[in-house]
């Protein structure tokens, strides 16, 4: 395995690549979510291709446009299909043994590669925690916005802790917060615009698509509330769909146990496909 750098021609611009090499048939292409950067947070991105590319597959990971050390305007995830069309291009080009690219994405990464993905020659999906919160800026990978249903689900783990109880009464919960929350959990609420056009792409994917969750992260809360509603019951009649979950809350699957599963549900797809 060795580690090289790259520029990636995409439209007018160029995107910065890094390549950890490998010599099988399959290979892992990584889209970052936010406005992060290829390595990821804390260098997590960065970690998870090095253990990906130990066991013999290539992996790519790119800044998006405007991004990091990539030239030319950002345009978020909604405006990112040219970057993963040219990345996955890129990848076979360089690795030519290449029968399968298998590609990541967290967050808006993953709701970007469903929508995106199909166009691009993607061959199977890994999809974390998908974004289906409309708002007017990028998703803030740290603090993510939270929906009525995340919300609800959030109220939901308090009430069943006995603990609760006690630090009512004992003034630890502030009363008149915990009645506006319950307020805003009681809200109905439609399934955003964006979780429709979700929707319809995972429907439209041919390939294997794996919903990786990590099920107490408030983005993973509210797409489970979309996932789970009637206008998702084709997409759940899908068998190429599977829905995994781990009991986190850690959004970036930055903790130990939490890197390990998400690398071990990686490799089980690599190896599958």
């Amino acid at each position: 395995m060795t580690r090289s750098f790259h520029q990636i021609a995409c439209e007018s611009e160029m995107l910065a690549a890094t390549l950890d090499s490998g010599t099988g048939s399959t290979a892992l292409l990584i889209v970052s979510g936010g406005n992060e950067i290829r390595s990821g947070a804390h260098n997590g991105m960065a970690q998870l291709a090095l253990r990906i590319s130990e066991q013999g597959f290539p992996v790519l990971r790119y800044d998006r446009r405007g991004i990091g050390d990539s030239s030319g305007n950002n345009l978020g995830f909604l405006g990112s299909a040219a970057e993963i069309s040219a990345a996955a291009q890129f990848l076979r080009q360089k690795q030519q043994q290449l029968q399968t690219v298998i590609a990541f994405g967290n967050c808006d990464a993953a709701t970007a590669l469903a929508l995106f993905g199909p166009d691009a020659g993607i061959d199977g999906y890994l999809l974390a925690n998908p974004w289906v919160i409309e708002t007017t800026s990028e998703p803030d990978m740290q603090e993510p916005t939270l929906s009525s249903a995340a919300i609800r689900s959030r109220y939901w783990d308090r009430i069943r802790n006995p603990r609760t109880i006690f630090d009512l009464l004992s003034g630890k919960i502030d009363f008149r917060k915990l009645l506006k929350g319950l307020k805003q959990a009681s809200r109905s609420e439609e399934n955003s615009v964006l979780s429709l056009r979700l929707r319809d792409a995972l429907c439209r994917i041919d390939g294997p698509a794996h919903l990786l969750l990590a099920k107490r992260d408030t983005t993973a809360r509210a797409f489970l509330a979309a996932w789970n509603s009637v206008d998702f019951a084709t997409a759940r009649q899908k068998s190429t769909i599977t829905v995994e979950a781990l009991d986190s809350a850690s959004h970036s699957f930055a903790d130990e146990a939490a890197k390990n599963w998400l690398t071990d549900e990686l490799l089980r797809a690599l190896r599958s496909d």
